[in-house]
């Protein structure tokens, strides 16, 4: 259960046998079943979740009751309503499993001691969000810029290993786009 999480941060830092050790005690194990929901809209959001195997989404919902996802999680992956996390808010996003999935997870407090134990950890998180923003300045380009088909292009490009996991109609909630529009961008794909 573990094993994801350590070879996670070692790829990012160095870290002593027994700091591995000494780093479990921080987290929790939970499954999921799927469409189960680790957090809802309203709640506060009282865990960081990493998780070991399986697959979720984040989402929020718009005043039609549709969904719009602005994040997928598999293994190796971290994920929360990161706002309501640290400012102990009520959360704006909705996350459930789209597979039955495995989490570890870590208390806000519990967070903050990890970091003053092991110092280490913060520049793991730091490299991790560092790596996040990165990664949102470009999905906004992205979102901003490419057309539906290079949207789609360049999303199976950069998650090969994950697109056949995920419901097409959910992808393309992700993307923006009507669920239409990637089942022709598919279609097509396949016929090249």
């Amino acid at each position: 259960m573990f094993d994801t999480l350590l070879s996670h941060i070692q790829n990012k830092v160095d870290i002593s046998e027994e700091q591995k050790t000494e780093l479990q005690s921080f987290f929790t194990l939970k499954k999921l079943r799927k469409k189960q929901y680790l957090l809802q809209e309203g709640d506060v959001c009282k865990y960081l979740s990493f998780v070991s195997k399986g697959l979720l989404k984040s989402y929020f919902l718009d005043e039609k009751g549709s969904e719009h996802i602005n994040m997928f999680a598999f293994e190796g992956w971290w994920i929360s309503d990161f706002n309501s996390f640290i400012n102990q808010e009520k959360a704006v996003l909705n996350i459930d499993a789209i597979e039955e999935t495995e989490l570890l997870m870590i208390t806000r407090e519990d967070y903050e001691n990890l970091m003053l134990k092991i110092p280490v950890m913060d520049r793991y998180f730091r490299i991790l969000y560092q790596n996040s923003l990165v990664t949102k300045d470009y999905r906004l380009i992205v979102s901003n810029s490419f057309t539906a088909e290079e949207k789609y292009t360049q999303f199976a490009q950069k998650n090969p290993d994950i697109i056949q996991r995920i419901p097409h109609n959910l992808i393309a909630s992700y993307l923006g786009l009507a669920p239409e529009t990637v089942s022709r961008i598919r279609k097509k794909i396949s016929l090249k």
